[in-house]
């Protein structure tokens, strides 16, 4: 039985750890990936929708991101929605495709997304803590019902803790990568 809370606790860690690695990967560096933009929501007759799903997005250059829209008409309403967006970057529409240039960050830029990663390391780190009080309270109800003895309570906290703190070490293994790319100049 805390076997099983135990493999549900770290399996529910690790999709917060996924998560934050998702998230992450829409900071910008100095160097430009489509990840940057393919989540964008797009209102696409009246629905939010992901560029992704409007548009091919590729990188000719490395500080540059080139967007197709599969549909012609979509053009300007993706032009709309990157000019609205926290991203700071003008897009270049020619008519058939978009342009975005990315220029250098500024070291004040970059300290600013070392901000907002830092932010999303501890949402993160939150995550996990809220994982385990639940589990906690699980075996609590599970001692008081009699179907685990307290040794057993006792020894499922300590795996539990254990798991909480390897899970937290790799938030933070992750946050270094990222900072570091940030701060690359």
């Amino acid at each position: 039985m805390i076997k099983d809370l135990l493999k549900d606790a770290e399996n529910r860690m690790k999709s917060a750890l996924l998560a934050l690695e998702e998230d992450l990967t829409g900071i910008r560096t100095g160097r430009a990936t489509p990840a940057l933009v393919e989540k964008l929501p797009i209102d696409y007759y009246g629905m939010a929708t992901p560029l992704m799903q409007l548009a091919s997005i590729s990188v000719p250059e490395a500080r540059a991101l080139l967007i197709k829209p599969f549909d012609p008409t979509t053009l300007k309403t993706i032009e709309r929605s990157i000019l609205a967006s926290e991203l700071g970057l003008t897009p270049n529409n020619d008519g058939k495709v978009i342009r975005l240039n990315l220029p250098p960050l500024t070291e004040e830029r970059r300290r600013d997304l070392v901000k907002v990663v830092h932010a999303r390391l501890e949402e993160s780190r939150v995550a996990v803590r809220n994982v385990r009080r639940d589990v906690i309270k699980d075996m609590k109800d599970f001692e008081k019902e009699k179907m685990i003895s307290e040794d057993d309570l006792e020894l499922g906290e300590d795996e539990l803790q254990k798991l909480t703190g390897r899970m937290v070490d790799e938030i933070e293994k992750i946050g270094l990568r990222k900072q570091e790319e940030i701060m690359e100049v």
